[in-house]
């Protein structure tokens, strides 16, 4: 019986693509995930599934297909973190599943700064209520994933009102990609910056 494979493909760019994920993408008979991460693999000759608000028919269209194909899901990053993996383990067991890792775009982050990260809080306001704030009084270094409800802006401002302003901000923007973008600055200059799309926010207690 073929295992269901859910495959991280990374901060974006192919370079970023582990050879093994690749190997499983080639090999599938049908790809599942969302239409970026679609487009992103230029798939040809296989059975697509996109996501989108259709969740849940998700479920079963993989229990009827993944007993005769090869079924891939794509997540972005990895597939530890903040992906669909968590969705898919509530109705399929472990058993059946095949999990390929990604690297996820705040380890992409932290290395182009040149930090280490595991001494960091790590978390997402992607969707969630997190209190940030809190986390940045308690570590020194805090990498976020955002949402278009939580840019920088927004984020350098509720730390400023809650009086935090010795930190610098670092945003990275289409990370991986030849128009990567990443923007350093203390909590006070965020807090007027606008145009981010989603993004990876890590704040330290570096020096300017």
């Amino acid at each position: 019986m073929n295992k269901i494979k859910v495959v991280g493909l990374g901060p974006g760019h192919p370079d970023y693509v582990l050879p093994v994920a690749k190997r499983a993408i080639n090999e599938a008979d049908i790809l599942i995930g969302g239409r970026r991460n679609i487009e992103s693999i230029n798939p040809k000759d296989k059975e697509i599934f996109i996501i989108e608000k259709n969740l849940k028919k998700l479920i079963p269209f993989i229990k009827e297909k993944y007993k005769t194909k090869k079924v891939a899901v794509i997540v972005s990053g990895d597939t530890g973190f903040y992906s669909l993996l968590r969705y898919l383990k509530r109705y399929i067991e472990s058993e059946y599943l095949e999990v390929i890792p990604g690297i996820s775009s705040l380890q992409y982050m932290f290395s182009k700064l040149g930090h280490t990260w595991d001494d960091a809080f790590i978390g997402s306001l992607h969707g969630r209520n997190l209190d940030f704030v809190k986390k940045v009084r308690e570590y020194k270094k805090v990498g976020l994933l955002t949402d278009k409800n939580w840019p920088p802006k927004k984020i350098a401002k509720k730390l400023l009102d809650n009086g935090i302003k010795d930190r610098v901000m670092y945003v990275g923007e289409r990370l991986s990609y030849e128009d990567e973008r990443i923007t350093k600055g203390n909590i006070e200059y965020f807090t007027t910056k606008e145009g981010f799309g989603m993004c990876v926010v890590v704040i330290t207690d570096d020096k300017l």
